[in-house]
């Protein structure tokens, strides 16, 4: 809660909360039902013709029982020279008293808890929302030790532990997958519904379902560094990042509070001028409550917290408010080629030779010298022979391939441009135009052949790019790849902006360049694309799912590798966003309202009072609304997907 509004300085600074309470355990809403018990035994008495002796008590006790909830509150937050709304209540409720108005006070101190209540219960249901993320953790798990099954909790684990999880079971923290086979339902963390098949040497996550298949898992991380835990952790602390948003009305909302005090000093001042000290008094405790900026300090807050909240149990992770806000005012998307539009898995779709070699000799000489690299392309080469030719003194050539030595001649692989491609230019050029990456190996001096490998696009990449498009968005790829390959690509996929032959340092001049037409998000893997992600307004790490690199320097990440959930989660920024200005909106508009009405006397102070609890509540229900975001990742039909607002 903002300084401005709160009563309450019980929290603490490393942003962590106790366990999130039920409805009826918040004190505010336990005091309030006290309270407007006492008020309403105190109006059927007064209704009923019974003595003041009667009705005074009840409205008495239900002031105080009320009060109690944010004047001692107050009281501690003055002593510290922070003054906020309560201090307006405060004073409010006072002045009621000191006019004999004990029935007015008892209301605004009841209407003022019940706020009070129900604020703290969003925000408590919402990281309550969040932190069942742990709950997928199950109770216990099984353990190899000296040879014998045990049964340990999961916070017994460490790294080194075999782990035994049997189908159906949950994991009860990340691992790497020592023996069977089996496919895991991973959605509670990706957000993803299709099940992910996995096997030995894969690693898996905590919460994971376990298909069909037994598992021996060594365990990699205890129960309080996994993935699950990093994500809650990670969500918790960012969510008190303030956006640009949160900060003006926060920043309103602590100029508006002295400014209202002085101007009810002036009022009263006033009224001793005209000689009507009493009624101006009366009017000044009125403005007092009706320029309340409660509903407007905690308008952004509870959006922000419902918005992240949910978020997260899709498995994407939003890091704050500012993240968030941002988020919303995106107009451009900008996506690398490589893992985020195409499945990074590689592979051979052409290989031709000159005359006298072969295509298994092509293929031999190009495993030979990629046989130790670690590069997709190397991999797509090595998975499509089995045949290895005895290449010595392999070394890279940054930008352009690789050179070595067999049996004393010199062979080399590498782009068209750095081997002449010679009488294999046709060759080059259609693999080039049909999305493919085209090398050229080279044997002592000599091009004998090219290979053509491929990366394809997914499969739900041309429809988000067609929804993206038809929400009004401009998308661009960014790719490494030569510009003909890239173009190919980028068409098939709907993309009609391409920006090819790129350094990591040239993303990013790139995304520099986008933003100066338009608001740009950056999406790629959080590492190789790392300068274009901090450099855009947005950036977007995808499939970071035990990725630590992605979690920390993103403002958003994709758990999963599904590229449906990108539209999904802009929608839901955007939304969000428009929550926070309808909030905002409706705040300022109260207070302009209530302010000239209360001062001329047209409302008193338990219509005033009621009227601005009555707003305040629905503010809060607002927000609350923007922790509501459809589990599923099919899309929407790209005819109805609603066009872009104007950008702020």
């Amino acid at each position: 809660m903002s300084d401005a509004c709160g009563c309450s300085d019980e929290t603490t600074e490393t942003g962590e909360t106790e366990e999130a309470p039920g409805f009826w355990q918040v004190t505010e809403v336990r005091a309030a039902a006290v309270s407007g018990v006492l008020l309403l035994a105190g109006w059927i008495a007064s209704l009923a013709g019974g003595p003041r002796i009667l009705t005074l008590p009840l409205e008495l006790g239900a002031l105080l029982v009320a009060a109690w909830t944010f004047v001692p509150s107050t009281l501690r937050r003055l002593l510290k020279g922070k003054i906020g709304v309560g201090t307006l209540m405060t004073i409010a409720a006072i002045g009621a008293v000191a006019l004999g108005q004990f029935e007015e006070a008892a209301m605004l101190a009841f209407l003022y808890a019940i706020s009070e209540g129900l604020e703290e219960y969003s925000l408590a249901k919402t990281r309550r929302g969040l932190r069942a993320l742990l709950d997928l953790v199950p109770a216990e798990a099984r353990v190899l030790r000296n040879g014998t099954e045990t049964t340990v909790s999961p916070s017994d684990l460490v790294p080194g532990d075999r782990m035994v999880v049997r189908p159906g079971e949950r994991l009860a923290t990340d691992g790497r997958i020592l023996t069977g086979r089996t496919s895991l339902d991973t959605s509670a963390l990706t957000g993803e519904s299709v099940p992910v098949e996995v096997g030995p040497g894969s690693e898996v996550y905590a919460g994971s379902i376990n298909g069909t298949g037994p598992l021996e898992v060594e365990v990699t991380s205890t129960a309080e560094n996994n993935s699950l835990a990093k994500i809650v952790h990670i969500v918790e602390a960012e969510q008190s990042r303030k956006g640009p948003g949160q900060r003006l009305a926060d920043s309103i909302a602590r100029k508006l509070v002295p400014g209202i005090l002085i101007a009810a000093a002036l009022i009263i001042v006033f009224g001793f001028i005209v000689g009507e000290p009493a009624l101006w008094f009366e009017r000044a405790l009125v403005v007092l409550v009706a320029a309340s900026p409660c509903a407007l300090a905690i308008s952004v807050p509870v959006t922000v917290v419902a918005s992240v909240g949910a978020a997260s149990r899709i498995g994407v992770l939003i890091k704050g408010g500012g993240a968030l806000e941002t988020l919303g005012k995106i107009r451009t998307i900008a996506l690398d080629k490589t893992g985020t539009l195409t499945q990074n898995k590689p592979s051979v779709i052409e290989v031709v030779g000159t005359a006298p070699a072969t295509r298994t000799q092509v293929l031999a000489l190009a495993a030979g010298l990629e046989s130790r690299s670690e590069h997709p392309l190397a991999r797509a080469i090595l998975a499509a022979t089995t045949e290895r030719a005895s290449v010595t003194d392999v070394d890279t050539v940054p930008g352009a391939g690789l050179e070595g030595r067999l049996e004393g001649r010199r062979v080399r692989l590498g782009r068209p441009g750095w081997i002449d491609a010679g009488a294999l230019t046709p060759d080059i050029e259609r693999m080039q135009h049909a999305g493919a990456t085209a090398v050229l190996i080279e044997d002592d001096g000599k091009v004998i052949g090219a290979i053509g490998v491929r990366d394809e696009l997914r499969p739900e990449a041309t429809e988000v790019i067609a929804r993206l498009t038809a929400s009004g968005y401009t998308t661009a790829m960014l790719t490494g790849d030569n510009l003909i390959t890239a173009t190919a690509l980028a068409k098939a996929a709907g993309i009609t902006e391409v920006h090819a032959d790129l350094r990591p340092e040239d993303k990013a001049e790139i995304i520099r360049t986008l933003q100066t037409r338009q608001p740009t998000a950056m999406v790629g893997d959080g590492i190789n694309d790392a300068p274009a992600l901090a450099t855009a307004d947005t950036g977007i790490a995808m499939g970071a799912m035990g990725t630590d690199v992605a979690i920390e320097t993103a403002d958003i990440a994709l758990m999963g590798e599904d590229l449906h959930h990108l539209p999904q989660v802009l929608d839901h920024a955007r939304n969000t966003r428009r929550i926070m200005l309808q909030n905002v909106g409706l705040s300022l508009l109260l207070i302009a309202v209530l302010i000239p009405l209360a001062l001329f006397g047209v409302l008193g102070l338990a219509a005033v009072v009621l009227i601005h609890e009555l707003a305040e509540i629905v503010v809060i229900a607002n927000g609350v609304r923007a922790g509501r975001i459809n589990r599923r990742t099919a899309l929407k039909s790209t005819q109805s997907a609603p066009a872009l607002e104007p950008s702020a």
